[in-house]
């Protein structure tokens, strides 16, 4: 069985929460794409873990965990990720995570491009993470970058290396600032970081092609979700990469295989962190109170992310373009203090109501529609069948059924891996 898990709305669904619970009905987990600009929060009986490139598979024993060429990694951070994890008792090794030597390197002056153009742009900004993910991606497709297979030949890395920061240079020296690249500085950094990262670098469609063979169960996770996708997301207010499920078996090192089956993920309200039109936002006292009862900061970043409503428009579209069979509904629980819980159920443009998901300068116009239902206003978190959850709860969760036109299978009630319901 092969299974992606893929975020419906901007990111931050807990795509991260529900592959820690999935990941022990599956052999491997494979994170597809993205770096560092984005985590998964998980909370077990280990403790709380942030992933910001691991995949979230590597906290169950057993569990083979892939970093796909698809990624694009900043050793620095993985290096530091991975010492984080083992010393709170995680065991990881070259048996259980595997580094595609396809994967791109993000290098330090990649985080400073991104960071100086953030600058320039001042109020004309995206939103960036500031984690170098755009330039790096630019790079790979300008055939300008460094992948981790390079790492395995050291005799190489100079003459590569020099190549490459002597176009770099011509941008950020003469573009941005007279503080130059230095070719020894960058290799000094490889050599840090990416030799205690060589056992873990392999071929890794040789391997994950000879597992789908065997009829290994392997999960396929996504960071972001639809509507930061590079193509079919709010661009340019996107990530730099496909958040899509479309993309996961490419993303992962088989791109001759297909998902059998896409779970998509999305919140009971709605969050998003970073520029860009957000239909359903929340503001004032309203969107602070739903912000602190969520928690809603960003994993990567620690940013207060923007909150709003269950948007309909935007789930739906997200549904639609990324295939999802079956959904996981989380943090219904945060919403247990509400009297009325609000629901984007449509947008107005021109003065024109629509139930669609519009693109480009019409999505700047939108204004949401609200309507306002039932809560329920007592603590669900101990819920573990659908016969638990108060009749407003249930109701809620139908409503969105319905209204998305996609099947929920789970719901989850709380941080903890056990704190969910199956629906059927």
């Amino acid at each position: 069985m092969l299974t992606a898990i893929v975020g419906i709305n901007w990111g931050d669904e807990g795509k991260g929460r529900m592959v820690d619970l999935l990941a022990s009905q599956y052999d491997i987990v494979v994170r597809y794409q993205g770096g560092n600009n984005a985590g998964h929060t998980v909370v077990n009986d280990k403790g709380k873990f942030i992933l910001n490139l691991l995949p979230s598979g590597i906290l169950h024993q057993g569990t083979v965990n892939v970093m796909g060429p698809g990624m694009v990694i900043d050793i620095e951070h993985l290096c530091r990720e991975i010492n984080s994890f083992v010393e709170k008792g995680v065991e990881i090794g070259p048996e259980n995570l595997k580094i595609s030597h396809g994967a791109t390197i993000c290098f330090p002056y990649h985080v400073r491009q991104d960071i100086l153009e953030e600058e320039r742009l001042g109020d004309r900004k995206y939103g960036s993470t500031r984690r170098g993910i755009a330039p790096v991606y630019a790079d790979k497709y300008m055939k300008k970058g460094m992948r981790m297979g390079d790492l395995l030949y050291p005799g190489t890395l100079r003459d590569k290396l020099e190549n490459i920061v002597e176009w770099k240079n011509l941008l950020i020296h003469r573009g941005y600032t007279d503080r130059s690249i230095d070719t020894d500085d960058m290799l000094r950094w490889l050599k840090t970081y990416g030799e205690p990262l060589l056992p873990f670098i392999c071929d890794v469609s040789e391997y994950l092609d000879k597992a789908a063979g065997e009829g290994k169960n392997i999960l396929f996770e996504a960071q972001l979700g639809a509507l930061r996708d590079i193509d079919y997301g709010i661009y340019p207010y996107t990530t730099s990469s496909t958040t899509l499920a479309s993309f996961a078996t490419t993303g992962a090192g088989i791109p001759g295989a297909r998902p059998d089956k896409v779970i998509g993920i999305m919140k009971a309200y709605s969050s998003c962190v970073g520029e860009g039109p957000f239909v359903a936002e929340l503001f004032g006292e309203e969107g602070s109170r739903l912000r602190e009862a969520g928690g809603e900061y960003g994993a990567a970043t620690g940013r207060p992310r923007r909150v709003g409503a269950f948007d309909v428009p935007a789930s739906r579209y997200g549904i639609k373009v990324q295939g999802a069979n079956e959904i996981a509904l989380t943090k219904l629980d945060v919403l247990s203090y509400m009297e009325k819980i609000p629901v984007c159920v449509a947008y107005e443009i021109d003065g024109e109501r629509t139930d669609r998901f519009p693109t480009g300068d019409r999505l700047l116009k939108a204004r949401p529609v609200f309507e306002r239902v039932d809560g329920w206003q007592c603590d669900i978190s101990s819920c573990r069948k659908k016969e638990d959850l108060p009749p407003a709860a249930a109701a809620y969760i139908r409503l969105i059924e319905e209204m998305t036109e996609c099947r929920i299978r789970y719901v989850s009630v709380g941080a903890q891996r056990d704190a969910y319901i199956e629906m059927d």
